[in-house]
């Protein structure tokens, strides 16, 4: 006969014959994590090809290179000359163009190899590009290693990646008739633009996939609202200041006025009206077009540090470290602009001042980051 117990007393698991069960976690740490980690190398590799291209095509434009391929072959044409005969067409295609009858009469084959192949690599670049997107994407997907909810943002990745090829060529027909001897400014603007959207959407998905899913839900519940807002300002200001600088690439309106802080000698460029219609004079005067991404980088730097500021007395110290080296990249990279202009926009400052942008707008959007998901240190830790 069994003995009889207290209604209070403790019965094991084992003492009662009932299995221990294993303890469980939250619904959300039962979902099928995906390759997390895996993905992130993935769009790590896609980052570090995306900034390449840019800095390729700075180089490229810098160079006036960006005419060089007349034609637009996304399959074929990544082939390049294999023969004499093959160099000979190119440049014969090339010499039907304005650039070459209005600014390089008297270029040459050699010469033209040279600017042929800063425009290759660039084209190059955007199909590896797209391959090492389609097969990582095709990969973790036929492996069903996706994480949830993240398949639309991989194609929203892919379908900006297809458009910037569009707009790519877009630009480049704007050069190879009438009497421009370069691609229309405002066109390289938007190209240029959906390249740094490209890589501010692969930046966020690097920081959020580096974090697992469920402590990004629990960091989100102590956001910081009105810095996260601020973070957004400088992030908008920052992509028109970027927008800006590649209307004054495109113009070179870089190298038309050297001295500052004045331009000409004076606050106003001379003249900054003087095209008809009026609204030509902020796309094609090279010196409105220039101080209106001074004024502008102003405006941003001292947003930029107001902001860093903010971000200082966060509660999180890793949210104040990004919001610190922020500011402080902000104003380097003003000083770099400057130290670009002075000298008349070389080829290496001018390609030190576009990287200056890429890591500018980064570390805004870490910040930003930051200020939505902070990064909640213990006690302990933080001693």
């Amino acid at each position: 006969m069994s003995q009889k117990r207290s209604i209070f007393e403790e019965v094991s698991p084992d003492q009662a014959g009932v299995p221990k069960p294993a303890p469980k976690g939250g619904m959300i740490d039962t979902r099928p994590r995906g390759a997390r980690a895996a993905i992130r190398v993935w769009l790590l590799v896609l980052f570090a090809l995306v900034v390449a291209m840019i800095a390729v095509g700075g180089a490229t434009r810098l160079s006036d290179a960006g005419l060089s391929i007349t034609e637009w072959k996304p399959v074929t044409g990544a082939l390049p000359p294999m023969s004499d005969a093959d160099w000979q067409s190119e440049f014969a295609k090339y010499q039907q163009i304005p650039q070459f009858a209005l600014q390089n009469p008297d270029m040459t084959l050699p010469e033209f190899k040279g600017i042929y192949w800063w425009e290759w690599g660039h084209r190059q670049l955007g199909r590896v590009i797209g391959l090492v997107w389609a097969l990582g994407f095709a990969g973790f997907a036929l492996t069903r290693r996706v994480p949830v909810g993240w398949s639309k943002r991989f194609w929203l990745l892919g379908a900006l990646g297809g458009l910037q090829g569009a707009i790519g060529w877009w630009m480049v027909s704007s050069g190879l008739s009438g009497e421009m001897v370069s691609v229309a400014s405002y066109r390289l603007a938007v190209h240029l633009g959906l390249g740094f959207a490209i890589l501010g959407l692969i930046a966020w998905y690097v920081l959020s996939l580096g974090r697992p899913e469920a402590a990004l839900l629990q960091a989100r519940r102590l956001a910081e609202p009105k810095l996260f807002g601020m973070a957004t300002g400088v992030m908008h200001f920052a992509f028109l200041q970027i927008i800006l600088g590649a209307l004054v690439a495109g113009i070179d309106a870089g190298r038309g006025f050297t001295d500052w802080p004045w331009m000409g000698g004076h606050f106003l460029p001379p003249d900054p009206f003087a095209i008809t219609p009026l609204w030509r004079n902020f796309f094609e005067d090279p010196g409105l077009v220039q101080f209106i991404h001074r004024m502008a980088g102003y405006g941003l730097l001292a947003f930029g540090i107001v902001t860093a500021l903010k971000g200082r007395r966060s509660a999180h110290p890793v949210t104040q470290g990004a919001f610190t080296l922020m500011g402080v990249w902000l104003l380097l990279q003003a000083v770099l602009g400057i130290a670009t202009v002075m000298h008349g926009a070389p080829l290496a400052l001018g390609l030190a001042h576009q990287l200056g942008a890429v890591v500018a707008w980064v570390l805004i959007i870490r910040a930003r980051h930051l200020a939505r998901y902070p990064v909640v240190q213990s006690i302990r830790r933080s001693k």
